[in-house]
């Protein structure tokens, strides 16, 4: 048995009670022994919310006081708070101290200068480490070979910082690295953040509450495509997961971590101030 260790602020949200499942899903499939045992919450307890102890009963997990204690028990490690980044950067340093080599869940970081520092602090201990959207794995686009010249995206959620991330995270792994400065419009219930590159690419994100996601490019092959995203994306990034934690190995260029979270703080800048272009 493998087991993995969950970090979060608090532990009864929508990642932690879906990963576990997912988890045996591809245990299931593949013939692996992955395992979610044991849990760490900075917070005990929200309002209408299982505390720790409770969700560790219904999940089959073992409370832990401590991250030490956690990464101490566990042979690997999974950093959620997927709503509160702020949180991850005190996380991952107690992680990286401890020897682990974390998956750290979406949004990475609350802004592009402690993205940075975490890196930073992965560097001085040696860790590896990941973060990405799932978005970054749905079939429409993870298969895709050709790179984009322009790119076309949507998207809904409850609120644009903090579901932005996963058009972002579409749109560079479709583009790449180098956005330069990104503008904001708003129109009704549509905001629109446009992203310009010192070179002939461009990127335009479209996040409106009920919107789906899709993802529209124009390709350096000459041909254009529009994909509406209904793949299995969660289940691919399970997969990731459970694949760097068996091999160490990332499937891509971590720094596109660093693109996703400048282009993230420039698109909440820049809806301060609707019309203007931010650089970044």
């Amino acid at each position: 048995m493998k087991t993995i260790g969950f970090i979060d602020f608090f532990i009864d949200e929508w990642h932690a009670n879906t990963y576990p499942g997912l988890i045996k899903n591809y245990n299931d499939k593949f013939g692996t022994d992955f395992v979610v045992k044991y849990a760490w919450a900075e917070v005990d307890s929200m309002q209408d919310k299982l505390t720790t102890s409770e969700w560790c009963d219904k999940m089959g997990a073992v409370k832990c006081d401590t991250i030490k204690e956690l990464c101490f028990k566990s042979d690997y490690v999974i950093v959620l708070a997927p709503s509160n980044p702020e949180k991850h950067l005190a996380y991952a340093k107690e992680v990286f101290a401890c020897g682990k080599n974390p998956y750290i869940d979406k949004t990475f970081a609350p802004d592009y200068a402690t993205a940075k520092e975490i890196f930073d602090l992965a560097k001085k201990y040696n860790a590896k480490f990941f973060s990405s959207s799932a978005l970054r794995y749905a079939d429409e686009i993870f298969t895709r070979n050709a790179k984009s010249t322009a790119v076309v995206t949507t998207g809904g959620g409850s609120n644009l910082p903090e579901y932005i991330i996963h058009q972002i995270e579409m749109a560079v792994k479709c583009i790449g690295k180098g956005a330069t400065k990104v503008r904001y419009i708003k129109d009704a219930d549509q905001e629109w953040v446009e992203v310009k590159y010192n070179d002939d690419r461009s990127v335009k994100m479209l996040y409106s509450p009920w919107m789906p996601f899709t993802c529209i490019s124009t390709n350096d092959d000459g041909k254009s495509e529009y994909k509406k995203i209904d793949s299995p994306f969660f289940d691919n990034l399970i997969a990731d997961i459970l694949n760097f934690f068996t091999t160490g190995e990332v499937s891509f260029d971590v720094s596109e971590t660093l693109e996703v979270a400048k282009i993230r703080e420039g698109a909440i800048k820049a809806s301060e101030q609707e019309n203007v272009w931010i650089n970044l």
